[in-house]
């Protein structure tokens, strides 16, 4: 079991294109070597994620609008940022694996019926919100 250990704790050296199914086969590894999975059912993944949810939501509770790219912000405050986002994007891979669903394929499948829900009118109009 060790060597499985040494690959889930393993650090990419770059982490770019990480697909869900490594992501969701190292949380499943890491959570089982360490016995953590017994505790891993829908509604307590949920919960965590919530909490973790909250935590994100703090980052940005008093800051007011926050400019694309986080150009005001620190180093550290975008390190903190990456780490809340990771937490809650980690917990969701979690859930829907416990649950038995593929995030990615739901994902696309949601991706599809919003534009057919929301067909292109006027490809030249531009919201300052979008």
């Amino acid at each position: 079991m060790e060597s499985s250990r040494y690959v889930v704790e393993e650090l990419p050296t770059m982490a770019k294109d990480v697909s869900l199914l490594e992501l969701r086969q190292r949380l499943a590894e890491f959570a089982h070597v360490r016995g953590w999975d017994q505790f891993h059912s829908p509604r307590n993944l949920l919960l965590a994620l919530v909490g973790e949810v909250g935590e994100l939501s703090e980052i940005f509770q008093w800051k007011g609008e926050v400019a694309r790219g986080l150009p005001n912000w620190t180093p550290r405050d975008k390190e903190h940022l990456a780490e809340e986002l990771s937490d809650v994007l980690l917990y969701l891979i979690q859930l829907a694996d416990v649950c038995g669903l593929d995030l990615g394929e739901a994902a696309l499948s949601k991706i599809i019926k919003n534009a057919r829900k929301y067909p292109v009118i006027d490809r030249n109009y531009s919201s300052p919100d979008h």
